[in-house]
């Protein structure tokens, strides 16, 4: 499609998909309570004549210069904040003092770019959502520690000027728990699968039809990323049980719910029962039609927001099925034999195929983009020889990887947008790139992989013969897993893409340890040791929501001692260093002390798998 045309749909409209984590209105002292303290007595304001004359006004009633002149003494409240107290004049009891905290921000930063970028974090523009109860995550902007909540800054129109207590006429109630669950959906999960309506839309049409099973399953994947105590619980129940109620309609809507399902179920350790909901529906999904371009057309009412959000919801449900199937090589990538073309308006998969040849220069969308990449992952799992393929037919799929890469225009080369912000379509684009090339040429690498064959969180350890050189395909493996680890380096929370980065984060570690593992000396390898470090804490951080990434950060770093252990056990041989000077001795044992012992800091706190 052209460059920007779903977005204009979902976004132009009016969007309102929250960018930033909402927080609660009233701004706490160090104790938790509003600061409430005596204010100092001060001069209320200028009465009116005073100011008229823009004289100095004691602030006595009479004023003084009033009194003089017998003129009528009136004072109105000033709007200006208060800049301290006034030399030599009494104080007035009547003075307010003003309140100065941060301001509520409004809504007049831009909308997040559905599906194409996260923001980096900004003041937040919903005054409803409290970071302090999500799960702890470090965002590009991390939020005031409470220390620093007492110190108000701004004025804060939502706070009494007297004694800091609410004012009651303009506050925000107090969000419950299935609310802010729903915002912390669209805040985290929403960027890396954007099928959904926008929030207030989505929320609109629930008024006027049954959609309980997509709005509890949104619920408890929103419940994942902040502490939602037992509600989690019900939230999970009550979505499995609308979704498999007898009498739910099989819709785009119910096959909306089954997708949020099956990934939540994924990233917390429960394939089997995800790849259970993911067979049923593809079934419900082929079954309505939902990949034809008849679809969004019949179902949309005429809305082009929702003909879109069928559109995007048939290939996130295409895509996630590609990399359920490639990050753990237990289902065959049922769709990808699909044959749909309604890659979304107002082009097609055709256009997407010919451009080279169709003799015009045009840019296509992120979501399009994403779809060809998962689309080569489907052409990769369909060579012959059950996944060690010969050299003729790898060289096949490293051309279409290659040329993917090749004809990205200039705006997609990377996962940023013109603003710099994060562009998470491509992100994933780029990311399942990475992997394929991976997953392909590995077993042709003679990168040996035994030294990590403890790393099985995502998927089965995968044997590869060892051998002495490095050859082209250790090359393509090693470079691939080197862009996968600079992936974690963009500025935003880690916890807002997709919860298959932790699968393909694996794959790069499993790289990264057996390079690692080598008994020869690796002259980059300082930068190997930081890559993998990268990587573990990006598994540490990931692990706060998902479970999987808790058992592979723990795999990681348990292979790393090991191979630490195993090095040390080489160097202390005198012919291992034979060749080398002593600086480079010197140096090359204190980076592994120094990688080993960051390693155990970091997941001394990860949370228990």
């Amino acid at each position: 499609m052209s460059n920007g045309s779903p977005t204009e749909l979902f976004n132009g409209l009016g969007s309102e998909i929250p960018n930033q984590p909402p927080h609660s209105t009233p701004v706490p002292s160090v104790s938790g309570a509003i600061d409430s303290r005596s204010p100092p007595n001060t001069v209320q304001a200028a009465c009116l004549a005073c100011r008229g004359k823009h004289l100095k006004c004691d602030g006595k009633n009479p004023c003084s210069r009033c009194q003089s002149s017998d003129s009528e003494c009136v004072y109105v409240a000033s709007r200006r904040g208060y800049k301290g107290p006034r030399r030599n004049t009494a104080p007035n009891p009547n003075k307010r003092h003003a309140s100065d905290s941060p301001s509520s921000a409004g809504g007049d930063s831009c909308p997040m770019l559905l599906g194409a970028t996260v923001s980096t974090a900004a003041p937040p523009s919903l005054a409803t959502f409290n970071p302090a109860l999500a799960i702890p995550e470090s965002p590009a902007t991390p939020f005031a520690p409470p220390g620093m909540n007492s110190l108000q800054l701004y004025r804060n129109p939502y706070l009494n000027g007297s004694n800091g207590a609410m004012v009651e006429a303009n506050a925000r109630p107090q969000q419950t728990v299935p609310e802010r669950c729903i915002d912390s959906f669209y805040y985290y999960f929403y960027p890396g699968h954007p099928a959904v309506l926008p929030k207030d839309h989505l929320l609109k049409l629930a008024k006027d039809r049954d959609l309980d099973h997509l709005l509890a399953a949104m619920r408890w994947v929103g419940s994942l990323y902040i502490e939602a105590g037992p509600a989690r619980a019900t939230f999970f129940e009550e979505a499995m049980r609308l979704v498999y109620a007898p009498d739910v309609i099989k819709d785009g809507y119910l096959v909306q719910a089954m997708v949020i399902l099956l990934i939540g179920l994924d990233g917390s350790c429960q394939q089997e029962k995800a790849r259970e909901i993911l067979s049923d529906v593809e079934r419900i999904a082929i079954e309505i039609g939902l990949y034809t371009r008849s679809f969004a057309t019949m179902n949309g009412n005429g809305i082009p927001r929702l003909e879109e959000s069928w559109r995007r919801t048939w290939w996130d449900l295409f895509v996630v099925d590609g990399m359920v199937a490639g990050v753990h090589r237990q289902t065959n990538f049922l769709l990808f034999d699909i044959v749909a073309d309604n890659i979304p308006r107002p082009m097609y998969l055709e256009d997407f195929d010919d451009q080279l040849f169709s003799g015009e220069e045009r840019e296509f969308s992120s979501f399009a983009y994403r779809v060809a990449s998962i689309r080569n992952l489907g052409r990769m799992m369909r060579l012959p020889n059950g996944g060690f393929p010969n050299e003729e037919n790898v060289n096949r799929i490293e051309s279409l990887l290659s040329n993917w890469r090749m004809h990205l225009p200039p705006s997609k080369r990377d996962c940023l947008n013109k603003n710099c912000q994060l562009d998470e379509m491509m992100f994933q684009a780029h990311m399942i790139n990475h992997a394929c090339s991976i997953i392909l040429h590995q077993p042709l690498s003679q990168l040996d992989s035994s030294p990590a064959r403890e790393v099985t969180a995502c998927a089965p350890h995968r044997a590869v013969q060892s051998g002495d050189n490095f050859n082209i395909h250790t090359r393509h493996i090693i470079t691939a897993a080197c862009e996968i680890s600079k992936m974690v380096t963009y500025n935003v929370p880690i916890t807002s893409h997709t919860h298959f980065f932790t699968c393909v984060l694996t794959l790069s570690s499993i790289v990264h340890l057996s390079k690692w593992a080598l008994e020869y000396f690796i002259h980059d390898e300082d930068d190997l040791r930081q890559q993998i470090r990268l990587n573990i804490g990006a598994l540490n951080k990931l692990s706060n929501v998902w479970k999987a990434a808790s058992n592979a950060s723990g795999q990681v770093k348990g292979v790393a001692q090991e191979i630490y252990r195993a090095k040390r056990a080489q160097q202390s041989n005198p012919s291992f260093w034979v060749g080398f000077t002593q600086e480079e001795i010197i140096s090359s044992m204190a980076a592994d002390e120094g990688i080993m012992s960051e390693i155990n800091t970091m997941l001394t706190s990860a949370p228990p798998s």
